[in-house]
């Protein structure tokens, strides 16, 4: 079990879009005769959360940048690791490759195709309007408030491009799961609307 202490800056990798939050109590429990650690942490966008260390998926902040890899890709965690810094990057480097790139996850061959399918479905909870889009932006760039380095208009075109590579990757997705006879209904029946009308989409292309 990892132990975390107060003060502590961790990540929800599941929520990304709560951003990056402090641990603020930590109490010691024991659960089924194993110890275990229950965490408030508060988050700048969803307020303060009590979770279990063994439950939640936390990633340790370090510095603003995710100490595990599944926050490598965020468009703050690229910029720290150049070495000339956020300016060094920003001359070498357009930040649209950041911002519009998918998670790993979405495309992982060494993931079984079911769990893939879910994490893409997943990306459907988040939408191009009000503070959905503002959720996503955090998701992606790994900043608190990705207000402070990007404009409105560009999150939007942003997210316009991520999310027409989203719906690309569940066509091939749903595609691999046809060729491998899957039966996926019961997966789809529970998907975001946005994820459906986009099969539909799909469909009526071909």
């Amino acid at each position: 079990m990892s132990t975390h202490r107060v003060g502590e800056k961790v990540r929800h990798v599941k929520k990304p879009e709560w951003g990056v939050g402090s641990v603020t109590k930590i109490e010691t429990v024991t659960r089924q005769g194993v110890r275990d650690q229950r965490l408030w942490i508060r988050f700048p966008n969803a307020g303060l959360k009590t979770v279990l260390a063994s439950m939640a998926e936390l990633e340790v902040v370090d510095g603003g940048t995710p100490i595990v890899a599944t926050g490598a890709d965020t468009f703050a965690a690229r910029e720290a690791r150049h070495e000339g810094g956020w300016l060094g990057e920003i001359a070498k480097r357009q930040p649209e490759e950041a911002m519009t790139s998918l998670p790993a996850s979405a495309s992982d061959p060494f993931l079984a195709v079911e769990r893939r399918l879910g994490f893409i479905l997943d990306l459907y909870r988040f939408e191009p309007v009000g503070g959905k889009l503002i959720d996503w932006a955090v998701a992606q760039s790994g900043l608190n408030d990705p207000l402070s380095r990007f404009n409105r208009h560009e999150l939007e075109k942003f997210f316009e491009r991520w999310s027409h590579d989203r719906d690309v990757a569940l066509h091939r997705t749903m595609q691999e799961c046809r060729r491998n006879f899957m039966n996926v209904d019961g997966i789809l029946a529970k998907a975001p609307p946005s994820a459906q009308r986009a099969l539909k989409k799909h469909v009526q292309l071909r």
